[in-house]
């Protein structure tokens, strides 16, 4: 064989090897935990993506016009704004079941179809066990946001009673309250003075419709609702009037809660600052 055809033959086989060779991919952009495999999840931890936001939804009724899913899909939508916008973060699988009320008897949002409930014990355990899972494998701060009033105070125990059982371990949780709270507070306030003041009421009022059509509108019934005589609480809705929710409006709430998740992210009393 001469050192020519020689020389072919070498380049057409590492030509072929290569084309065998099963390709690289690129690890996707996302910061979804679970849309990652479990090397890819190992090769985050390692390069400094060691915090995991824990979204906590909830599956409720929210009147006639919003989807029951409203609190799941909002939660983990601004959970990834979060996410990126704090950096060296991924973001957890929505917790979709949390109190809503008694079933025997029925309260609260549970005397509606549509809701689901489950114990504060069993929600306070699924929390700790799955912010201990996320613990073991190398994340070193748990970050917890809800995006429901009702289950705000076992966020935050469930927060205290891993810290202190965290001790010493190098990890911490944790949980941003006011996610939640500028919602009934400085967003509130927002619309009272922009000329909403009679349209705020307490769920499924004209923010938290206006919220769900900034994020994903696909989930209000925003024909039906234009046409609607004011809604009542037998219809799930308490106070206020959503008739004039609008995407532009809910953009502004949206903005602040992620605002203030980031600004605790950064400014965490449970831990270093994040850079």
């Amino acid at each position: 064989m001469s050192r020519l055809t020689g020389f072919l033959a070498t380049g057409l086989l590492a030509c072929a090897m290569a084309a065998a060779a099963p390709a690289r991919a690129a690890t996707p952009d996302t910061v979804d935990f679970a849309a990652l495999t479990w090397t890819e999840i190992r090769d985050a931890l390692r390069g400094g993506e060691t915090s995991i936001i824990i979204p906590v939804g909830g599956t409720e009724q929210s009147g006639p016009y919003i989807a029951v899913g409203k609190h799941d899909v909002r939660a983990m939508i601004l959970a990834r704004r979060i996410a990126r916008q704090a950096g060296h973060a991924l973001v957890a699988p929505v917790i979709a079941y949390v109190p809503e009320g008694g079933t025997s008897p029925r309260t609260s949002h549970m005397r509606f179809p549509g809701t689901i409930s489950i114990t504060p014990a069993t929600f306070r355990a699924l929390l700790a066990d799955a912010a201990e899972s996320f613990r073991v494998q190398g994340f070193s701060r748990v970050v917890l946001i809800g995006d429901h009033g009702g289950y705000q105070k076992d966020l935050r125990a469930v927060a205290d009673l891993l810290n202190r059982r965290w001790r010493g371990l190098g990890a911490h949780v944790l949980y941003i309250p006011a996610y939640y709270d500028v919602v009934p507070g400085a967003y509130a306030t927002w619309l009272r003075n922009h000329g909403h003041a009679a349209e705020v009421g307490m769920h499924a009022d004209l923010s938290d419709t206006s919220l769900m059509l900034a994020l994903d509108p696909a989930l209000v019934r925003a024909q039906a609702l234009a046409t609607a005589p004011l809604p009542t609480p037998a219809q799930g809705v308490y106070g206020g009037d959503p008739r004039r929710a609008d995407a532009a409006l809910g953009q502004v709430g949206a903005n602040m809660q992620v605002s203030a998740a980031v600004a605790a992210m950064q400014h965490d009393p449970t831990g270093q600052e994040m850079p």
